[in-house]
């Protein structure tokens, strides 16, 4: 109810800065707290926000929404590699007996999703599992794990992406695979999913080594990429032509399926990231923070003097706080895009991920991207923080929690952002205080 009133107060009142007199009296109804008190409510902007930038040891990716191959370098990054690796499970285990053997293509429709520039052409090479692809520890695999697999290439396949186009790509596998496959499913030397699971272990899909253009994402509904091999038989007049799908492997638990993505030679301040209770604050990178999805890079904020709201003279309750962060004016352009959004975690002193930032316990918090002054460079990520602060100011002991910011589907992309910290000027971090003094002593 307060909080309610609060913002009651705002509409009606002209929001001044910390040295600004009363703005209204005792005859504004809102509470008893309110009645015959004297009421002026502030703008505080002077708080520091403290920003650094951490590294996850790892991410899971066992549990990506898409399929992530490519490779490009990036100034600040280093070069961005993502690898695709996957069982796969055939449709049936049945052929015709009168069948001939035609072709086998694999498949990858494109999701739309890409980064970086697109107008260079990809390489995917396409490999043949040695090994079943299974969690080391947990059940789960992470971006940082690797696979084995065959050195001679299933196909070597070169193409300009069109991500948006809903393309699909067709990849000519080599025969060998596929005669191999048909004959052994045809002849009932394999029967069951166990005995195919055994037998062909899945398959790699890597960038090209010299490529430096986007990583490209692909989907993984059921239909969408997989392997077919076609084959035919003979009718009285002509052929019948007909196929049989191996789709990626949705039946075992864990799925076998995973996105490797590494960056490797970034700029020296992100080198010394080893583990993720190592902060790298802004003062120390020429006030910036980084954010890199995929990787487990990500920015860590903190107000370390929220309680000093306290001495300020009268009673106060804090009614709204909005945190603006800027993105690097330059750090960012057509291919090195900026999302609209970005969400917001919250961690402990261990950097330890503990649980989405919600409003009411219900709605999450994004940062969102603030484009009204864009002709003016001023863009900035706009985050609503007054529950979560209104929760500090009020706790019985301090905490060393602190905010964290991830890109939206963080484990299935590798969006980067360069922020900056708190310095004072046009392009400062910013947090904005709405703060309602009342009952103060008279001078």
């Amino acid at each position: 109810m307060e909080r309610i009133l609060g913002l009651l107060i705002i509409v009606m009142l002209m929001v001044v800065s910390c040295s600004s007199d009363n703005l209204n009296s005792s005859d504004f109804l809102a509470g008893e707290q309110f009645t015959d008190s004297n009421l002026r409510v502030i703008l505080v902007d002077t708080l520091t926000v403290e920003t650094s930038t951490i590294k996850f040891d790892s991410i899971v990716t066992s549990e990506s929404t898409r399929i992530l191959v490519g490779k490009y370098t990036d100034p600040v990054f280093g070069t961005v590699r993502t690898s695709s690796y996957m069982g796969m499970l055939p449709s049936s285990f049945s052929i015709d007996s009168e069948a001939d053997y035609d072709s086998i293509n694999l498949y990858l429709k494109l999701d739309s999703y890409y980064y970086n520039d697109t107008l260079q052409t990809n390489t995917i090479k396409v490999k043949r599992l040695t090994k079943t692809l299974k969690p080391k520890e947990d059940d789960y695999i992470y971006n940082t794990d690797s696979a084995e697999y065959l050195e001679d290439d299933l196909a070597v396949y070169t193409y300009t992406p069109r991500p948006t186009a809903g393309d699909t790509l067709e990849i000519r596998l080599m025969d060998d695979l596929g005669i191999d496959l048909f004959s052994k499913i045809q002849g009932k030397d394999i029967t069951t999913s166990d005995q195919f699971r055994d037998y062909f272990r899945g398959i790699a899909l890597l960038p090209g080594d010299d490529d430096n253009g986007s990583v490209i994402g692909f989907s993984k509904t059921s239909g969408a990429s997989f392997i077919r091999i076609y084959f035919s038989t003979a009718e009285e007049d002509e052929r019948v032509q007909d196929y049989l799908d191996i789709n990626l492997d949705a039946t075992s638990d864990p799925v076998p399926f995973f996105n490797q993505i590494l960056a490797e030679n970034p700029i020296t301040p992100l080198q010394t990231l080893t583990n993720k209770e190592i902060n790298l604050s802004s003062a120390d990178v020429d006030n910036l923070s980084f954010v890199q999805s995929g990787i487990g890079i990500t920015t860590r904020i903190q107000i370390p003097y929220l309680k000093t709201l306290y001495d300020i003279k009268g009673q106060g309750t804090l009614l709204d706080a909005v945190l603006k962060i800027k993105p690097d004016e330059g750090a960012y352009n057509d291919q090195l895009i900026l999302r609209d959004t970005m969400s917001v975690y919250i961690v402990d002193q261990n950097n330890d991920l503990t649980s989405q930032l919600l409003i009411q316990d219900t709605n999450p918090v994004y940062g969102i991207l603030n484009r009204d002054d864009e002709e003016f460079n001023n863009i900035y990520y706009e985050i609503s923080l007054g529950s979560y602060l209104e929760e500090l100011l009020t706790a019985d002991r301090d905490t060393e929690d602190a905010l964290i910011l991830l890109p939206d589907n963080y484990n299935s992309t590798v969006d980067r952002f360069i922020l900056t910290g708190m310095d004072g000027s046009k392009f400062s971090t910013v947090l904005e205080l709405i703060y309602a003094i009342y009952d103060e002593d008279d001078e």
